[in-house]
Formats: structure tokens, sequence, C-alpha cells
């Protein structure tokens, strides 16, 4: 891996670390602008791919930097986008966290709380789009994925059963 790649991974994902309100996958949007938009390190079909292999995966979303990572510079950039990823983010919330007890029961901060759960709604949506836009390349795919999308949204049943479903229809298609 050559300096000039683990500089835009500490940079790419540092950056977008620090806007990640809601988790890595609200952030998925701009990884995909940064992985395949802006440096073309892979196709989008390649970045649905390893997001899926990483939910697949048991740990925390954000498994799916590291994989990200690997695709571009092997282990150090798996190590690298995983820790530009992280690092920010955990100190940010150590000191949130402080601050937030020293400024616990303030109205504003309240305010602040709530109007942060719509722009993580918003961001996990964008990423749920992104993610079909990737994969959903003919109409079977597009219905599949909408059809998905509003079973688990609209029953109570475990969203188990769209996986399973989608791996009976992947064997079915291939």
């Amino acid at each position: 891996m050559t300096a000039t790649i683990f500089w835009q991974l500490v940079l790419g994902f540092g950056a977008i670390s620090l806007v990640s309100v809601g988790g890595g996958i609200a952030v998925l949007p701009e990884m995909h602008r940064l992985v395949v938009d802006v440096h073309g390190w892979m196709s989008d079909a390649d970045f649905a791919q390893r997001f899926a292999l990483a939910q697949a995966a048991p740990g925390p979303n954000v498994l799916v930097v590291g994989l990200f990572g690997w695709h571009v510079g092997g282990v150090l950039g798996m190590l690298t986008a995983t820790l530009a990823m992280t690092l920010p983010t955990s100190f940010m919330a150590f000191g949130f966290s402080r601050l937030r007890a020293r400024l616990s029961g303030r109205f504003w901060l309240r305010v602040v709380e709530r109007g942060l759960v719509p722009i993580a709604v918003g961001l996990i949506a964008a990423s749920g789009l992104i993610l079909a836009q990737g994969t959903a390349t003919g109409w079977l795919p597009a219905v599949l994925t909408a059809v998905s999308a509003v079973f688990v949204w609209r029953t109570d049943f475990s969203p188990l059963w769209v996986l399973g479903a989608g791996a009976v229809v992947g064997v079915a298609f291939l």
C-alpha cells in the first residue's frame, strides 16, 4: 500500500467518522462516495457485496470499513481504515458522555438529542437506497428489495425470513 492510499484512507474515513450520527451504517452513502465515486477503488457491485459480507459476520456494522480497507490496501489498509473510522468517534463519544453527564436535564440538550433522531433515520434510509441501487440491476431485484423493505417495516416477523427468502431467490437465479 502506498503512502498516498494510506493517507486517503485516514483522511477519508476519519472525516466520515466525525459525522456518523446513527452509527457506521448511517454514513454508508458517504463511504460509497469515497470508495466508488471519488477514488474508484471498487464498483457498486463490489461495494454492495462487501457490505453484505460484513452484515453476515457477527460483530458491529462498522466491520464493513475493514473490508473496504482490505480491498484497497490489504491488511494494512484494513487496519488503517478501521482505526480511522473508529478512533475519532470513540474519543468524541467519551468526551460527549462526560459533557452530557454535567449538562443532563438541560432543555436545549434534549432538543439537540431529539433533533439528531430524524437526521440518523434519514442517513440510514439513504444507506438503504445506495445499497439497493448497487444490487438492483433489473426489475426483479428492485421488486424484491421493495417487498423486503415493506415486509420488515410493516410486520412483526423476524428479518431473518427476508434473509432466508433472499438466499432461496439467489440460489434459484444463479
